[in-house]
């Protein structure tokens, strides 16, 4: 194609609403958080069809690819409309790392697709950068990823962000749950807010409100303050269970279904949960949208993770060893509960 041609070309899709010179300018101002995070496993740059990784497990005698992907909902609408889209990258990332460490499965390589109707190369590195600073943090290769630009797709001013997670267990040491027995403890881990789930139903509740207005029942804070904070990772916290030889027998991170409907994705036959809502201090801004979008208790532990981001269940005889493993490691640990026989999670006082 002529330097005439190609220029006819750019100006046909400028006219369609598409930017490539903003995909480029978008790249531009990312790849460099984005090479941070390559690991000698990492073949080949940025830029490439398909991100090259040498699968290379150490000592491991049956690798398992664990993998997962998902988004951050509508909490992208936040992040909008406070003006802060950086904490979006962290949220996907910690999120797809949590949902593989459940079963024990360390993240290897991250890849991310950012997409809006109308491409904006600052917003898209702010995303990407987020992203990459979280997968520098714990290890992981941003091996990959896709920007797009989709007008008439994506509402003007908006986005979309999903990711994908690929890591590995050795099979010996995959964590299905299939042990766990009535008995066990359940030590739970606070999440850092609403992480990336539930944000329908804030919104719902809390539009009406200046989001910028410091709030005696947010102890001081304001909605743009504490409604973008980023979903956290737990991998440190279950490295620090291993260091001291706790069993973990399962796990369970609390997202979309929240505590009612998480937990049981790990229970074995005939056994259930007991959760015990006097053991923790559900934090402000659940009670404001619990207050405001005037719903049932019950349906907000569905809906909303109510201030719990984790669980790990382990043998009742190990429970203090675990709690003093994780407060040494920097955690707020609890014990929320106990398994119990029968099905499903109940929630009250001390069974």
């Amino acid at each position: 194609m002529t330097d005439s041609n190609r220029g006819a070309a750019a100006s046909a899709y400028e006219r369609a609403g598409v930017s490539i010179e903003a995909g480029h300018r978008a790249v531009e101002l990312m790849k460099g958080a984005v090479a941070r995070t390559h690991t000698p496993a990492v073949l080949g740059g940025l830029g490439g069809f398909g991100g090259l990784f040498r699968a290379a497990f150490g000592d491991m005698v049956d690798p398992v690819l664990v993998a997962s992907t998902d988004g951050v909902g509508t909490k992208t609408k936040v992040a909008v409309k406070v003006g802060k889209h950086g904490g979006l990258g962290a949220d996907i990332v910690n999120h797809c790392v949590n949902d593989i460490l459940v079963q024990g499965a360390r993240p290897l390589f991250f890849l991310d697709y950012v997409a809006m109707g109308t491409l904006r190369p600052e917003v898209v590195a702010e995303v990407v950068t987020g992203a990459a600073r979280a997968c520098e943090a714990l290890g992981v290769a941003l091996l990959g990823g896709e920007t797009a630009e989709m007008p008439g797709v994506y509402v003007e001013g908006e986005l979309d962000i999903v990711g994908t997670i690929v890591g590995v267990v050795d099979r010996p040491a995959l964590i299905d749950g299939s042990r766990i027995e009535p008995g066990d403890a359940v030590i739970a881990l606070p999440s850092s807010g609403l992480h990336t789930n539930g944000f329908s139903l804030a919104r719902l509740a809390l539009d009406g409100l200046d989001w910028n207005e410091v709030r005696a029942d947010l102890d001081g804070r304001t909605l743009a303050d504490v409604l973008p904070v980023p979903h956290r990772a737990y991998v440190a916290a279950y490295d620090a269970l291993q260091s001291a030889g706790v069993d973990v027998r399962g796990m369970a991170h609390i997202t979309g279904g929240g505590l009612v409907d998480n937990p049981p994705r790990v229970f074995p036959a005939g056994v259930g949960m007991h959760i015990d809502t006097t053991s923790w201090t559900v934090p402000p801004v659940f009670e404001l949208i619990v207050e405001r979008a005037h719903v049932e208790r019950s349906e907000a532990f569905r809906a909303l993770n109510m201030g719990v981001g984790f669980l790990f269940i382990v043998p009742a005889a190990q429970r203090d060893t675990a709690l003093s493993a994780l407060g040494a490691a920097g955690e707020r640990p609890w014990v929320i509960g106990q398994m119990v026989p029968g099905s499903g999670v109940t929630f009250g006082g001390q069974p």
